[in-house]
């Protein structure tokens, strides 16, 4: 009896059986991985609308809140003939200044040292090159003042006791606690890059898809500067006007770019 090419009776002689080496399989698709349609059916098959792209933007949110702490950077700078003296004039006047915030309430955990140094205090002279003439050394204090009524008045009185050697570097007028604040500019800063994502997908006929990417970007804000006092033994009190904080915040936001419908 005759069978059809790539047909073999089953061992059981319930029927033909498909020999794979040479025939399709159960799927339609030939062993090349080709189905009866002539296609080519082992990559990935797509249906519906494309993926055209992406667009990525950036958007930026602001949110203010009245500050409720002041951070003050302060400290002492001394010369002296030897290094000994320089070091132990610069540990007296550091010493007065943390004294005089403590009488105003501020308590040892918001008072902390950021810097302390000793260096040669060097001069030119024509036919002598640099000559030492003395030691210069530097005590730096970070100080949060969490009561902004009296602030003005213990930084006033923490000059004072320093005395000419002070140096009052710059304060800087924050939120204590910023969540809720920055909550509100980041809603602010993906409202801003949604906006202006959709305003690329209009332009391009295009429609956004899914959210593939967000990146939170805080920018580093420094310290306020004030004017540095190089002499003041006596100052009279300086008004801190709190305003308000300002939190600002960026995020870059990235969306499928689909094909316009």
């Amino acid at each position: 009896m005759q069978t059809e090419p790539g047909r073999e009776d089953a061992p059981d002689g319930t029927g033909p059986a498909w020999n794979q080496s040479r025939g399709p399989d159960s799927s339609g698709a030939d062993s090349t991985g080709t189905d009866s349609t002539g296609s080519d059916s082992t990559g990935p098959q797509f249906r519906g609308t494309a993926v055209a792209g992406t667009v990525s933007v950036t958007g930026s949110g602001v949110a203010e809140a009245a500050p409720d702490l002041m951070v003050v950077s302060i400290g002492v700078e001394c010369r002296a003939g030897s290094v000994k003296d320089a070091f132990a004039r610069a540990g007296t006047g550091s010493a007065a200044v943390t004294a005089s915030f403590r009488r105003h309430g501020v308590a040892d955990s918001d008072i902390r040292t950021t810097g302390l140094n000793v260096r040669a205090d060097l001069v030119w002279r024509e036919g002598e090159g640099q000559q030492v003439t003395g030691y210069v050394a530097a005590s730096t204090l970070t100080v949060r003042l969490r009561a902004l009524g009296p602030a003005a008045v213990a930084i006033s009185d923490a000059v004072e006791a320093g005395g000419n050697d002070v140096r009052l570097n710059g304060v800087e007028l924050t939120v204590s606690h910023d969540a809720a604040v920055r909550a509100r500019a980041r809603e602010a800063a993906w409202l801003d890059a949604l906006e202006t994502a959709r305003q690329y997908a209009r332009l391009a006929s295009a429609r956004l898809g899914r959210v593939l990417s967000v990146a939170d970007k805080v920018p580093v804000q420094g310290p306020v500067p004030v004017a540095r006092m190089q002499r003041a033994a006596a100052v009279e009190t300086l008004t801190v006007e709190a305003g308000n904080s300002v939190v600002n915040v960026s995020i870059t936001a990235v969306w499928e770019l689909l094909a316009g419908t």
